[in-house]
């Protein structure tokens, strides 16, 4: 399909409720207000399509920018394309979950979200630990660096209440990340989640609610899922 093509079909696909539901949470024209499930159609007949994966994204429309995440390659994916990605996703369905979806899945995600979480900017600090949450889901422990993830524990412990809005919401995420992907670290996780106790986020008058961390880790532990890895980011 081309870019045209797919504008045409999310057109089609269109959704007034839908539209203002992500107008309060964030979004802003031009969009048009597709499903999720709307977009995982274009998905299949598309599949994998990296360059119009980037023409969707440069539109500037948050249903292509979003679909654009789910239909662009890891392995073709640059750097460069990440930054750019990353500045002009405006609002946190792209900044904490298409952008880091991609980023972590990416041979670049872990010195980018590194970067990121650094960043004065509220949504790319959010996609860092977001993408940072999402890497610890995915690789084998063996794979990832322990003591920068126990140092990044503390750092969450000491700054989450007072970080900007969106990032606390990503920190308490990434806690949650640690604790149920992580086995090694899931006790210094939950003394985190412990610690940090409710964290507060203007959800915009949304029904959307903060996970407890403590709650989250010790469902997944009554599962028995700790350190159970996912197959892929984006879903």
């Amino acid at each position: 399909m081309t870019k045209d093509e797919v504008m045409i079909e999310l057109s089609k696909f269109g959704n007034d409720q839908t539209k203002k539901v992500f107008t309060r949470h964030g979004a802003r024209e031009p969009f048009y207000g597709v499903k999720v499930g709307d977009l995982k159609t274009l998905v299949k007949k598309i599949k994998t399509d990296h360059k119009l994966a980037l023409d969707l994204f440069s539109t500037g429309n948050s249903d292509a920018m979003y679909l654009a995440g789910l239909i662009a390659d890891e392995n073709l994916v640059s750097r460069e394309e990440l930054q750019d990605w990353v500045i002009n996703a405006y609002w946190y369905m792209l900044s904490e979950y298409t952008v880091p979806w991609l980023a972590a899945e990416s041979q670049y995600g872990w010195e980018l979200a590194l970067e990121w979480i650094d960043a004065n900017e509220e949504g790319i600090a959010s996609s860092g630990w977001s993408t940072l949450s999402n890497i610890v889901s995915l690789r084998p422990d063996e794979e990832l660096d322990f003591d920068k993830l126990s140092a990044l524990l503390d750092r969450v412990a000491r700054d989450i209440h007072q970080g900007q809005n969106r990032v606390r919401y990503t920190m308490n995420g990434f806690v949650i990340a640690i604790g149920s992907y992580v086995e090694a670290l899931t006790k210094k996780a939950n003394e985190v989640a412990i610690s940090i106790g409710k964290v507060h986020v203007d959800v915009g008058g949304t029904a959307c609610k903060v996970p407890l961390a403590t709650e989250y880790i010790k469902k997944i532990e009554d599962k028995g899922n700790i350190g159970k890895k996912r197959k892929a980011a984006r879903c």
